[in-house]
C-alpha cells in the first residue's frame, strides 16, 4: 500500500477556501467509472486516485474528457478489470509505461502505476520506478495539476494536496510541485505547458518559474516540434492568444522555434519617421480574430500574414518605411516553415498561404471607388476561402485613430455587399472558364501550344474585367474573335 506506516492522510490540507470548505468532492464524483476504479481497487487490495487535469477542472467548473487514475497497484490490472466492470471491450496496454487507457461514455480513461521519475540530460523521457501517490504527485508540472481526489470507500472523494494547488488555483497561479528549474530542465515540454495553461486559464506563471523558464529556454531543443506545436496550436486557440505568445517571447521560447515571428519585433525610427512594432500588430491581429473564429489555420495566417515585414522593410526619402512586396514573400515563406513546424503540407497550408497572398487585396479595394473588375478578381482568386480572407482583414484594423477604423469598417461592408451582388450576378467565385483548352484545340485544329494559354487566359480576364458574361455562348464567340486576331482558323 501506498501509506503503509503512515497516517493515511496526514497531508490533507484543513484549507478554508471558495472551492471547497468542505475538502471532500465525492458529489461530484458521481460518474459510474469512479465507483467502478473503487470496486476494482478493493478487489485487487490496490488504492487509486483520480489525478491531474480532471480534478482541477472539476474544481474550475471547466467540462474535461480525460480522466487520469493513478493507483498504487498495477495500473493495466486495474484498468482491465475496470473495464470489465463497466462492460468495455477494447483497453489498450503500454507495458513499457505501465499504463492503458479506455474510451467510455466519451471520455479518455486512463490508468498508471504510482511511480517517480528520474532524467538524463540529453531526453525528456525518464527513468520510472515504482513510487508513493506523493511520488507521483510530485513528478506533476504544476501544483493545481498534482491534486488529487481519492476512490477509496472510507475516503471516497477526500482531497489529496501535498502541495497546496488548491490556494494555487484559487489564486490562479501556475507554481511547479519541485523546485521550478528541475521541473522544467527534466522535462522541457512544462514550460509550453505552463505558458499554454496561463494563456487558456488566465493564470499568472510564479515569479521563480517565470525566471527559471528564460534559464531553461534553450533546454527546449530536446523536445520534438511536433510536441512543441502541439502547445502552440492551443495557446492561438486559447481565448485571449496574445497573453500566450508574449509569454513566449518574454521567456525566450518562441526564439527557440519560430526566429521569423522574432524578428517582427521593435520599432526603427529614421528621419522621425517611425514604423509599428510589427510583432505587437501581429499579436493584436490574432486576438481580434479569435473573439471571430475558432478555425486554426485561420489564426495562422494572422499569425504569418506579415511574417516577411522584417526582410521586405526599406526606408524611402520623403515617404518613410515600406514593405513592399511583403505579401508575397511571404506566401513564398509558408510552405517552409510549415515544413520545419512539421504543420501539415496539404491543404491546410495552402489555405494559410492563400491568405499571407491576399491580405492586402481587400485593404486596397476600402482605399478607392471599388471596380467590378477588381472584385470578380478577389472573388476568383480568393474562391470559396473568401469569407476567411475578410475575416482576417477585418482583423488587421488595429489603428487608434477611431475615425479611421470607422471609415474602413464602414467601406468593408461595402466591399463585402459587392461581393454577394457580383457573385450573384457573375458566378466567378471558382469558376472554371467555360471554354477549355481541349475545345480550343479541336476549334482551330492545334496542338498542345502557347496560343492555347493566352486564349483561355484572354477568355478569363474577360470574363473577370466584365466585357462578356460567364456562360459558354459568349465565351466560345469571344474564342472565334482571338482566333481570328492570332490568324487562326476555325474548323467548319
Amino acid at each position: 500500500m501506498i501509506f503503509q506506516g503512515q497516517n493515511k492522510y496526514f497531508y490533507l490540507l484543513v484549507l478554508k477556501s471558495t472551492f471547497a470548505p468542505q475538502m471532500n468532492f465525492s458529489r461530484h464524483l458521481q460518474k459510474t467509472v469512479f465507483r467502478a476504479v473503487q470496486q476494482a481497487a478493493l478487489e485487487q487490495h490496490a488504492e487509486a486516485f483520480v489525478i491531474g487535469g480532471y480534478v482541477r477542472d472539476l474544481m474550475l467548473k471547466r467540462l474535461n474528457k480525460d480522466i487520469d487514475i493513478v493507483t498504487s497497484g498495477d495500473g493495466p490490472a486495474l484498468a482491465n478489470r475496470t473495464a470489465e466492470l463497466l462492460g468495455v471491450k477494447r483497453v489498450s496496454i503500454f507495458a513499457n509505461f505501465g499504463t492503458a487507457h479506455f474510451i467510455y461514455k466519451g471520455s479518455e480513461v486512463e490508468f498508471v502505476s504510482a511511480r517517480k521519475e528520474s532524467y538524463r540530460a540529453t531526453s525528456r523521457k525518464p527513468d520510472v520506478e515504482k513510487g508513493t501517490l506523493v511520488d507521483d504527485q510530485m513528478r506533476r508540472d504544476f501544483t493545481v495539476n498534482a491534486m488529487a481526489l481519492s476512490l477509496q470507500e472510507d475516503s471516497f472523494g477526500d482531497l489529496v494536496d501535498p502541495f497546496n494547488g488548491l490556494l494555487d488555483l484559487e489564486n490562479k497561479i501556475l507554481r511547479t510541485p519541485l523546485e521550478p528549474a528541475i521541473t522544467y530542465s527534466d522535462d522541457p515540454l512544462r514550460m509550453m505547458r505552463a505558458v499554454r495553461f496561463a494563456a487558456q486559464l488566465n493564470f499568472t506563471i510564479e515569479e521563480k518559474s517565470l525566471l527559471a523558464i528564460k534559464e531553461n529556454a534553450a533546454r527546449l531543443e530536446i523536445v520534438s516540434v511536433e510536441r512543441t506545436m502541439v502547445e502552440f496550436n492551443k495557446i492561438l486557440l486559447a481565448k485571449k492568444p496574445s497573453v500566450g505568445l508574449k509569454l513566449l517571447f518574454d521567456t525566450e521560447l518562441l526564439h527557440q522555434f519560430f526566429p521569423e515571428m522574432v524578428k517582427l519585433h521593435g520599432v526603427e525610427k529614421k528621419n522621425n519617421y517611425a514604423h509599428k512594432d510589427n510583432f505587437y500588430h501581429t499579436l493584436e491581429v490574432v486576438d481580434n480574430l479569435r473573439a471571430n473564429t475558432n478555425n486554426l489555420w485561420l489564426l495562422w495566417g494572422a499569425v504569418l500574414h506579415d511574417i516577411a515585414k522584417p526582410h521586405t522593410k526599406r526606408f524611402e526619402d520623403g515617404i518613410g518605411w515600406t514593405f513592399h512586396g511583403h505579401e508575397d514573400v511571404g506566401a513564398r515563406w509558408v510552405p517552409k516553415i510549415f515544413q520545419r513546424l512539421k504543420l501539415p503540407l496539404d491543404h491546410q497550408m495552402k489555405f494559410v498561404q492563400k491568405l499571407v497572398a491576399l491580405h492586402l487585396r481587400p485593404i486596397a479595394l476600402t482605399k478607392d471607388e471599388i471596380s467590378d473588375s477588381a472584385v470578380r478578381r478577389l472573388l476568383f482568386e480568393a474562391g470559396d476561402d473568401i469569407d476567411d480572407l475578410m475575416l482576417l482583414c477585418q482583423a488587421d484594423i488595429t489603428s487608434k485613430n477611431e475615425s479611421k477604423v470607422k471609415r474602413y469598417l464602414a467601406n468593408y461592408e461595402k466591399v463585402k455587399l459587392k461581393l454577394v451582388e457580383l457573385e450573384e450576378k457573375d458566378r466567378v467565385r471558382n469558376f472554371q472558364p467555360p471554354v477549355s483548352g481541349e475545345l480550343v484545340m479541336e476549334t482551330f485544329q492545334l496542338q498542345p501550344c502557347k496560343e492555347v494559354g493566352e486564349i483561355k487566359n484572354a477568355i478569363k480576364d474577360a470574363i473577370l474585367d466584365g466585357k462578356i458574361q460567364n456562360n459558354y455562348e459568349e465565351a466560345f464567340a469571344f474564342m472565334i474573335e482571338l482566333g481570328k486576331a492570332l490568324n487562326l482558323v476555325p474548323k467548319n
